[in-house]
Order: structure tokens, then sequence, then C-alpha cells
């Protein structure tokens, strides 16, 4: 199968997904410009057509429309298209945070670290997602912690490393806001420098500036 071949059958995946009401896309498309104010719900009550999501498609990959998608794959040799990759390479990896409500966890994220609620799926939500800037984290409902009152600040428990670039005034925009810090910025015997919050279910999210 041609990668020209492979994207037309990402769009109408993309289009399915909107006709089954699937909230994970809410984030994908407000890629287009004309909807990046649209929240979820509004992304998926609107008419949703298959250039429009061939549009998302050709802008995931780097291009900034579907013809210049198209221009660039359709005459690529076929030796490309079938010919498996011989090493594989990790994208990214998602921390997953369990909580007890995870819509008021995403309103702490919102409301309180800046960041956006990319969605939240079930009524009501049993998991979701939010990210700032290239950071992103998912959030799942428990019906308890996993751990005990007390031992979150007993064992300095992290649940999440988010690298940030010039994380001290982070931490300026934190504190100016009032945000619940546990461990104050600091320097790190490797390095770096970091500072650790707590979301309303305990659990440690630590900023991270690696060393230069």
């Amino acid at each position: 199968m041609s990668r020209l071949e492979i994207f037309r059958k990402q769009a109408k995946q993309l289009v399915r997904w909107h006709r089954e009401g699937n909230y994970s896309i809410g984030g994908r498309i407000r890629r287009l410009a004309r909807y990046e104010s649209l929240s979820d719900r509004e992304a998926l009550s609107l008419p949703f057509s298959l250039h429009e999501a061939q549009e998302i498609i050709a802008l995931e990959a780097g291009y900034p429309n579907w013809a210049a998608l198209k221009a660039a794959v359709e005459h690529e040799p076929a030796r490309l298209a079938s010919t498996p990759p011989t090493t594989s390479r990790l994208a990214r990896a998602v921390p997953v945070i369990h909580v007890t409500d995870v819509r008021a966890s995403a309103t702490f994220f919102e409301q309180t670290l800046g960041f956006t609620i990319d969605f939240l799926h079930g009524k009501p939500p049993f998991y979701g997602s939010v990210s700032r800037d290239r950071a992103c984290l998912h959030l799942k409902f428990v019906h308890e912690p996993a751990r005990a009152p007390g031992e979150h600040d007993r064992d300095g428990f992290i649940v999440a490393f988010v690298e940030v670039e010039n994380v001290k005034a982070l931490y300026a925009e934190y504190l100016a806001a009032g945000v619940p810090v546990v461990q104050k910025l600091q320097k790190e015997a490797w390095g770096g420098r970091d500072f650790i919050v707590r979301d309303p279910d305990g659990n440690g999210i630590a900023f991270v500036e690696p060393p230069a």
C-alpha cells in the first residue's frame, strides 16, 4: 500500500470518528485555523467533510495542504512504500495519571496550571487529556487513589516529569497564581532544576529543566 493510500485511509477514519462522536479528535480538528477556538462538543457538532479531514492529515504530516502532500508522495518509488523499516524509533510517552474525578482534575490543570483540555471521554468523563505546548498528560478515573493518604508526601511520589524550557519563568508564573508547590525550585545533583506541584488527588507533577 502506498503512503498516499495510507493517508487517504487515515482521512476516512477521521471522518468516521467524527460521525461516531469520538471526542478524542477535537484537538485534531482545532488544527484548522478556522476551528481553533471551538470546544470538543462544538467541533463534533459541525459538518465535517472528507476534504477537511484530508487537510488535517496533511498538516499532521508536515504539509501545508492536501495538494502539497499528494504531490510529495504520489510519485515516490514503490520500494519506499513496500519496504518495511529496519529500525524503530519511539515517538513519545504520555503519562497516565489516576484521578478520582476526571472533570475536576482536568479543570485543575486548565485553570491552575495553564493547560488546555484536549478531550474528556464519557458521561461523566472517565478518561481525558490535557496539554500545554508540547507536553501532554492523560487522566484516568479510579474509584480510589492507589496510595493511602500521606504516602505521597512521605515518599516524594511523582507520577510525571514535564520538561520545561525556562523553568524559572514557569515557577514564577505558578507562584503568582497561587499554585500549591510542594517542592520549591531547586538545582538537583544531576545538574537540572525542578519543582513539584500536586494535583487534587495528591499526584506529584515535576516540572524539570534539564542541564544545558
